[in-house]
């Protein structure tokens, strides 16, 4: 079943507070024949905040379910969208920060769950104490102020709100919020940080609409047997023979698909297009 007959003219909801609709609607409704609206007054710092304040319930995929779930309920609709964003050491990569954002999509009508995700290097996810505004004039271009917005504070880790000033964008702003955490400051140290919010950091915004773009390559990507979307691979075979000696490198030589419907899977070999690995990643020829 193609994607025009499952959702050609259908509204869907997208769980945000954050403006996201300008990164993920772009991408979604041409292709798929959807309107994307987002509901009013729909509150997600519920499921969690950049700043702390509120620590995010379960991992980060549980926390888009929930936001598309919620959605959902409050709406009545059958089709909502939700994304979930995250920052921590790249996996593969000492000493360097990541952002994860995943976009979700749930289909009541069809029963479907599927997401796209980015993991890119491409971040300002960043924090300082500092103890003069000079200083913090310093950390605030470093992040790409002020089409990146700041969030100051005059404590390092809370769970008040009123303690945190957030979306400073202007340098009316910074100097105001600057003044206020500096006054309240007992020891004189203020403590700032890149707003991550997506309407607050262009950067963010451009991974959820390539994590868009990923959830509408598997939406794209049809079971053979069943033909519903979100056929895609489940899991990676390493192996692929080495181009001189034949014996096994830790390059891919295979993929599975899988489709979470029906549970069909289908393997397919050399998915780099190479038949052979090259020497120099064997441990055999090149140890």
């Amino acid at each position: 079943m193609k994607n025009q007959q499952l959702f050609s003219n259908r509204v869907a909801i997208l769980a945000t507070m954050h403006q996201k609709q300008q990164a993920i609607a772009p991408i979604l409704e041409p292709e798929l024949g959807i309107k994307i609206i987002v509901p009013p007054n729909f509150d997600t710092d519920v499921f969690g905040t950049f700043t702390r304040e509120r620590e995010r319930p379960g991992t980060q995929i549980e926390a888009a379910r929930l936001k598309a779930t919620k959605a959902l309920e409050l709406t009545g609709a059958k089709l909502a969208i939700a994304s979930e964003g995250s920052f921590a050491p790249h996996p593969y990569i000492p000493y360097i920060y990541s952002n994860r954002e995943i976009v979700i999509l749930l289909d009541r009508k069809n029963d479907l769950e599927i997401i796209g995700e980015e993991l890119s290097l491409e971040t300002n996810f960043n924090h300082q104490v500092v103890e003069n505004i000079q200083q913090a004039y310093d950390f605030a271009q470093k992040i790409g102020f002020p089409e990146h917005g700041l969030v100051i504070s005059y404590q390092q880790i809370t769970k008040d709100s009123s303690h945190i000033i957030k979306g400073i964008n202007t340098e009316a702003k910074l100097i105001e919020a600057w003044n206020w955490a500096f006054n309240n400051s007992p020891d004189r140290k203020v403590y700032l940080e890149t707003d991550m919010r997506a309407h607050q950091n262009p950067t963010r915004m451009k991974n959820i609409a390539k994590a868009a773009s990923n959830l509408l390559s598997k939406l794209q990507s049809h079971c053979p047997q069943c033909h519903l979307p979100g056929f895609d691979i489940t899991q990676i075979r390493k192996g692929l023979p080495c181009e001189i000696c034949g014996m096994p490198t830790n390059l891919v030589h295979a993929v599975i698909y899988q489709c979470q419907k029906c549970s069909y899977t289908q393997e397919k070999l050399f998915p780099d297009g190479k038949e052979f690995g090259d020497p120099a990643q064997c441990m055999y020829c090149n140890p």
